[in-house]
C-alpha cells in the first residue's frame, strides 16, 4: 500500500512566478536548437570518440532535468503572501541557535531546492535531517538531531517568518 503525500505548496511573490515561468519557457524553447546540436554531433563520424555529441547530450540531460523541477516547482506554486504559522513548515524563513561551543546562529528558507534561484537565503529540503527534525516546532523549542556525518546536533528555533521573494 502506497502512501500518496501531496507536495508542500511553495509560496512565491508574482515576480518570483514570472522568473521561473520564464526560465522555464526559455528552455522549452531551447529544445529544437539542442536536438539540432546534437544531430550535428551526430553525424560527424563514430559516436564513441565524439565528445561534442556526448556533451551535447549531456547538456540536452541537465535541461530536461531543470525543465521537470521547474514544472514541478510551478505546479505547486501559489502566487501571493504566505499564510502566517505558529510552527515550522514548508516555505518558512528559520532561525536556529546551534546549542554548542560556537554559540552559532543560522538563518535559512525550508523548502525545495529549486527555490535557491529566487534567493540569496540557504535552502534546507524538509526531507534533510534539520529539516526534518525541525518541522512542526515553534521558536523557542530546541530538537537535536543526527547530521550526515553521525554527529547528534542540538539547535533551538529562535525565530519563524513566512518566505516571500
Amino acid at each position: 500500500m502506497s502512501v500518496d503525500r501531496e507536495a508542500p505548496v511553495t509560496w512565491l511573490s508574482q515576480e518570483g512566478y514570472d522568473r521561473l515561468r520564464a526560465e522555464l519557457d526559455e528552455l522549452i524553447a531551447d529544445r529544437s536548437a539542442i536536438a539540432a546540436e546534437i544531430n550535428a554531433r551526430r553525424e560527424e563520424g563514430d559516436l564513441r570518440e565524439n565528445g561534442g555529441y556526448h556533451a551535447a547530450k549531456e547538456e540536452q540531460g541537465k535541461r530536461e532535468a531543470r525543465i521537470r523541477q521547474l514544472e514541478e516547482l510551478l505546479r505547486n506554486a501559489r502566487v501571493g503572501e504566505p499564510p502566517a504559522t505558529e510552527t515550522v513548515a514548508p516555505g518558512s524563513v528559520v532561525t536556529v541557535h546551534f546549542d554548542d561551543d560556537t554559540d552559532d546562529t543560522e538563518t535559512f528558507l525550508l523548502g525545495p531546492r529549486e527555490i535557491a534561484a529566487t534567493t540569496d537565503l540557504t535552502v534546507y529540503s524538509p526531507e534533510s535531517a534539520l529539516g526534518q527534525a525541525i518541522l512542526g516546532t515553534r521558536p523557542g523549542q530546541t530538537v537535536t538531531y543526527t547530521a550526515p556525518s553521525g554527529a547528534d546536533i542540538k539547535v533551538t528555533v529562535t525565530k519563524l517568518a513566512p518566505f516571500t521573494t
